[in-house]
């Protein structure tokens, strides 16, 4: 707000054909709703985006469909009919981005590739996301966020060190690969506001959860292959004291680095560890990980709260911090002061509470409200104003079985 007139979003010229389902592709549309694109969500007919199904369902709305979906607009066609692609072909042509996360062929089956809709509008900006890459050896197999977890190696360094590779539980490949393709579609709008030339986003999961790795493959490779990089269990294994402590009442999780040491050693009120050659530098307590580490364990269970614990190390500025459950956080003062936890409005479900929206700009303090749609809720709406289809058009594509609304 500035004099009084609010600034248009961000986002709010940006129209944006959303083919997305579940929960990658629907990730980079969902931020961009938030920033005031205007987004056209394509489902298939007659059951729309699969996670409409997906639990927590309440008379019969999907929750989890909910959270990704806010402020789009929703049209339902059937893609197996010819007339259902020469609709599709035709909001193409009034759009500035696509984006899609179908399994392999389902967009090169309908002419709905980028190949095929770069002939009909040049300038488009297609994003594709998928478990392996468009363009890869693997770009046939079908895959999901484990899947991706599995293959980056994300699940061999997770787990303890001794047992099996565990699966963090979180879609952290989907919303990993939907917030990469997200940056990446705003340098590419950048690029063709100076050149005017479009282009393909070819987001793998894979890749993005690969990007993750930071200390495995460098020093695996100057090593000469003598570091192997292993999942770690509650203690990193190339920092310490590093890791997740039990206190009195739940877990906490701290960091000590080198300029951090003499501080660790003050709050402990154990000054003799200080000059202790067993752990007089970073190599040597790593070294020595397994006599430091029941030190400082023995030390934090000595004091009587969790409280006490995070209190003596953030004195003495050692990070640090609570494992909070999910629970946890709903009424923690940090994620109310962020605004990160939301209540929406939802015509079926009455409010429902999702995770803010992360990116803080200036200029926009206040968010928009937003609501998911239904299915097919707005195939009239958009095919009037984004190509002109008279009431007689529309009726015949309806009863034809091309056009697709939900009966509620």
């Amino acid at each position: 707000m500035e004099n009084g007139t609010a600034h248009p979003r961000m986002l709010a010229d940006c129209k944006v054909l959303d083919f997305t389902q579940y929960l990658a592709g629907p990730t980079v549309t969902r931020l961009m709703a938030e920033m005031g694109a205007r987004i056209v969500k394509v489902e298939q007919a007659p059951m729309g985006d699969p996670a409409r199904l997906l639990p927590f369902v309440k008379e019969g709305r999907s929750a989890y469909f909910v959270q990704q979906n806010r402020g789009k607009k929703s049209v339902c066609v059937d893609f197996n009919k010819p007339e259902g692609v020469e609709l599709l072909h035709s909001l193409v042509r009034t759009v500035d981005v696509v984006v899609e996360n179908f399994g392999p062929g389902v967009m090169e089956k309908r002419g709905l590739d980028y190949a095929s809709l770069k002939k009909i509008n040049p300038k488009i900006i297609m994003v594709s996301i998928s478990a392996f890459g468009r363009k890869s050896p693997l770009s046939h197999k079908v895959g999901y966020d484990l899947i991706a977890q599995a293959f980056s190696g994300i699940m061999h360094m997770t787990g303890e060190a001794d047992g099996p590779p565990q699966f963090v539980g979180l879609g952290i490949a989907d919303v990993s690969s939907g917030v990469h393709a997200f940056a990446a579609l705003g340098y590419a709008l950048y690029y063709r506001e100076k050149t005017g030339v479009g282009q393909h986003i070819d987001m793998s999961m894979i890749d993005a959860l690969y990007h993750m790795h930071d200390f495995g493959l460098q020093s695996h490779s100057l090593s000469g292959g003598e570091f192997v990089p292993q999942r770690m269990g509650k203690y990193h294994n190339q920092i310490c004291p590093c890791g997740i402590y039990k206190a009195r009442q739940g877990w906490i999780f701290l960091l000590v680095l080198d300029r951090q040491w003499a501080g660790m050693v003050q709050a402990m009120g154990k000054p003799e560890l200080l000059t202790d050659p067993r752990f007089a530098t970073s190599a040597d307590r790593v070294t020595n990980r397994d006599l430091l580490n029941p030190i400082v364990q023995e030390w934090i269970l000595s004091l009587l709260s969790d409280e006490a614990v995070l209190a003596a190390l953030e004195q003495n500025r050692i990070a640090c911090a609570p494992v909070l459950s999910v629970e946890d956080t709903l009424a923690h003062p940090y994620f109310k002061a962020r605004q990160m936890v939301r209540t929406v409005p939802d015509p079926i479900l009455g409010t429902v509470t999702i995770p803010g929206f992360p990116l803080k700009f200036s200029a926009y303090p206040d968010l928009p409200e937003l609501q998911a749609p239904l299915l097919g809720q707005h195939g009239e709406q958009v095919l009037r104003e984004y190509l002109d289809y008279s009431e007689t058009e529309i009726s015949r594509l309806q009863q034809n079985g091309t056009l697709f609304r939900e009966d509620r």
